[in-house]
């Protein structure tokens, strides 16, 4: 295949695309984290971050103050106080803070909150209109606002107290709060993404598809940065500089990342064998999976799922 030249570009756009781009920092959402997640920002201030992988959770975050720039897919919302997101799990997003205040609340609920007692509550997610890329946002009001942060001030009340009914109660708020954002019906408009993010959101889409394992006797192929820039129809090095300079990591580096965040959510999940994780991430026995994931962890895969080595809920 024969690849794009290196795109050149005029002095004015190199400066505003080389020195002006947020630095994202690379954030993996945690493989042991409880199903249902509710924070105040002040105690959890935003960190500008793209999540490279997708998420086993919906994600709600309304703002009370500040401002920020949230890109759900390939489209990215000015976000200010009032506004509030909704976040599917499909979608890989990312945030930069432009503001010194960072107000409101967020909430992280994984389908399995709702099984057993609450299957209706999954199907009023599944079927609310703004759980996707180009409605990700809405804008409220001073009222509606302040609507919607008593619903999380209710939320997040109960999750921290010990009633035996608080489960029923917080599907009752969080229900509320979905109906009182449907009322407004006023979507924050959207705009187009760069095309230094399209690449490093098409890397990392890609590099996601790449990492479906579901049954253990089919192995990976992985594939190396140069087949990924291939398949973007890209010179491998100036993917390679896009991906560095929004992210700090290389092509490499991300692939290697998330072959390790497989292997661990592996160990975590599954009672497969250290052996059979090793050949369904492709790799050729159970020595070299051991040798990489030993190198990359400074502990063993046996060793790291017996200890329960997770990441913090957070």
């Amino acid at each position: 295949m024969e690849k794009s030249e290196i795109p050149r570009l005029e002095l004015s756009a190199f400066a505003q695309n080389s020195y002006q781009v947020p630095f994202l920092n690379v954030q993996h959402y945690p493989i042991d984290g409880d199903h249902f997640v509710i924070k105040n920002r002040d105690d959890y201030p935003v960190n500008d971050y793209i999540s490279p992988n997708r998420r086993q959770f919906y994600k709600i975050f309304h703002m009370t103050s500040g401002t920020g720039i949230l890109t759900v897919g390939l489209h990215q919302y000015h976000m200010s106080a009032g506004d509030i997101g909704f976040l599917h799990p499909d979608e890989i997003m990312s945030w930069q803070t432009t503001s010194k205040e960072t107000g409101g609340h967020f909430c992280l609920i994984n389908p399995k909150y709702f099984e057993l007692d609450a299957g209706h509550v999954l199907q009023l997610f599944k079927q609310f209109p703004y759980f996707k890329a180009n409605k990700a946002v809405i804008q409220l009001n001073e009222s509606q606002s302040s609507k919607i942060n008593h619903y999380f001030e209710l939320m997040l009340q109960e999750n921290e107290g010990d009633n035996e009914d608080k489960k029923q109660a917080i599907l009752l708020h969080l229900q509320m709060l979905l109906l009182e954002a449907q009322r407004v019906e006023k979507i924050l408009p959207n705009v187009n993404v760069s095309e230094g993010y399209n690449y490093l959101y098409s890397f990392l889409n890609l590099l996601e598809s790449s990492f479906q394992v579901r049954d253990p006797n089919s192995a990976l192929q992985i594939k190396t940065a140069s087949e990924f820039a291939d398949q973007l129809n890209v010179h491998p090095n100036y993917l390679n500089r896009i991906v560095k300079e929004r992210t700090g990591k290389t092509l490499r580096e991300h692939i290697q990342e998330r072959l390790i965040y497989e292997a661990k959510s592996l160990l975590f999940q599954t009672d497969w064998t250290i052996s059979t994780i090793g050949y369904a991430l492709g790799f050729s026995g159970p020595a070299s999976f051991s040798s990489f994931f030993q190198k990359k962890e400074r502990v063993s895969p046996s060793i790291y799922r017996k200890s329960g080595l997770l990441q913090p809920n957070i």
